[in-house]
This record gives C-alpha cells, sequence and structure tokens, in this order.
C-alpha cells in the first residue's frame, strides 16, 4: 500500500536551522520528522518503517556527525534517500553514500526541495537509475 506521503526525517542540531528545515519539508507537501543529533535519528529510523528521505546536517554532536549517519543510514536502511548539508564542510559527492546529495549552507530552498522531489521519485536509493 502506498503511502499518501513521503516521511523525511530532518536530522539538524540547530533549532532555528532545524525548525526552518522541517517547515521547508511541511511546505514541500511532506510528512516531517525532527532529530537534534545523529543518536536521536537513529532511534526514530529504528522505531519507524516508514521514513523515505534524511535530510541532516553534517556538523553535529554526539556520537557521529551527519557524514557518518548518512553512511550508516545508507548500509542499515538502504532504500532511505539522503540528502547531507553542512555550513563547515564543502564535501566531494564520493565522501557521501551512493546516491545522496550534497548541498552547502546557506542552501537555497528550491534546491532542496527540487532534490527531495527527485530522490523520492526514483525507486532506486543509490540513485543509479537512469
Amino acid at each position: 500500500m502506498k503511502k499518501d506521503k513521503a516521511v523525511v526525517l530532518v536530522v539538524e542540531d540547530n533549532t532555528i536551522i532545524r525548525m526552518g528545515a522541517v517547515d521547508l519539508v511541511l511546505t514541500a507537501g511532506y510528512e516531517a520528522l525532527e532529530a537534534c543529533d545523529a543518536d536521536e535519528a537513529i532511534r526514530i529510523l529504528e522505531a519507524r518503517s516508514d521514513i523515505d528521505l534524511v535530510f541532516t546536517d553534517v556538523q553535529m554532536p554526539g556520537t557521529m556527525d551527519g557524514l557518518k549517519l548518512s553512511h550508516y543510514i545508507r548500509n542499515r536502511w538502504p532504500p532511505v534517500k539522503l540528502i547531507v548539508a553542512s555550513g563547515a564542510a564543502i564535501l566531494e559527492e564520493s565522501s557521501l553514500p551512493s546516491g545522496s546529495r550534497f548541498f552547502p549552507k546557506p542552501y537555497d530552498e528550491n534546491a532542496i526541495t527540487d532534490a527531495m522531489a527527485r530522490l523520492l521519485a526514483s525507486e532506486d536509493p543509490a540513485g543509479t537509475a537512469g
């Protein structure tokens, strides 16, 4: 059974930025969940089987940063799509799990919602299908 809305988990330690990202997700028509760090994100992913996409910051406190989190998610929950953003680090696509998208902060909200739409429309989590 297909869900009504895609579910996007926003992982961001800065409350203001997280609220903005959640608002962006809701405005784009998706269901939004939020986590303040990787540990909370993993607890949410373990508790719910309906998360389609994780939108994470790189710099975060806790046991792992957003880059480690994105690799962990790709390995443990391969179908989950990934968008990674950072204000400090400019990451090479090669350092990200396959099929994820990177955006420097401050990011363009339209670019993020376009990337979400494209990733969510694709059935291939690695993004390799034409």
